[in-house]
């Protein structure tokens, strides 16, 4: 599903070689035992989240909802739960890549500022975003 729901971020951007898109099996099983990782489920998975705190930040990743899910609230739903994880923390820190409208419209309505942009290619930059508890 992480490469199903990745695709469009691929074909934004121009660019099959995204590390979604690219992970091994591996490389995920052994992110379960450095991050929390929830999963939204309704007839299957349908959207998960993975997180991991370090410094007095909350390190969000991943967020990420079945392109036939989108647009249902899943995807706010799955940050809400991923921040309530991690209450002690002073931030919430995420990132996107500059052209992804739909990902930073949602991530600013649910509170999140981008602090810096970081250029990854000629055809990305990141948007690294907090929130502040």
């Amino acid at each position: 599903m992480q490469r199903l729901a990745y695709a469009s971020e691929a074909r934004l951007y121009g660019d099959w070689g995204i590390e979604p898109l690219t992970q091994t099996l591996d490389s995920l099983v052994a992110s379960f035992a450095t991050h929390t990782i929830l999963k939204a489920v309704e007839t299957g998975i349908v959207g998960s989240v993975r997180a991991a705190a370090a410094d007095g930040a909350c390190r969000i990743g991943r967020l990420l909802v079945h392109p036939g899910c989108q647009g249902r609230g899943l995807g706010t739903a799955l940050l809400a739960a991923i921040e309530a994880e991690f209450p002690a923390v002073q931030r919430y820190e995420l990132f996107t890549g500059h052209l992804s409208a739909g990902n930073l419209r949602l991530y600013g309505r649910l509170g999140y500022h981008p602090v810096r942009t970081e250029r990854v290619s000629a055809a990305l930059s990141l948007v690294f975003m907090e929130k502040r508890r």
